[in-house]
């Protein structure tokens, strides 16, 4: 099993969300995250006074999937994700160990 990590503009979920359900990703975790990267912030003037914006808001999605399902997930977040223009985002997988479904002790592949 894998777990995807994914770091996208916030008005990119719901068209990213449509592309996985797609694909059959069953369920993910969503997290309104604030970071910055390459782009390291910016400035805003608000009501005439100008000001740094060190860290741009961001949505992180969490999801576990199958080995085989991985790449495809990756593909399709990348893909769908993608506006060619800086802080775009960054696409992590890491191992899964163990999973445990809480209500039905289903564990591993069957838990997700």
């Amino acid at each position: 099993m894998k777990l995807i990590i994914a770091t996208i503009k916030p008005f990119k979920l719901e068209e990213v969300r449509e592309a996985l359900t797609t694909i059959g990703v069953r369920g993910m975790m969503v997290t309104e995250i604030k970071g910055f990267g390459a782009q390291s912030g910016h400035t805003e003037i608000y009501r005439g006074a100008e000001y740094a914006v060190n860290f741009v808001p961001k949505v992180k999605l969490e999801i576990v999937v199958t080995a085989a399902m991985a790449e495809e997930v990756v593909q399709t977040i990348a893909t769908t994700a993608k506006t060619d223009k800086i802080g775009d985002g960054k696409i992590f997988v890491l191992d899964v160990q163990s999973t445990l479904r809480i209500r039905t002790g289903e564990t591993n592949d069957d838990a997700i």
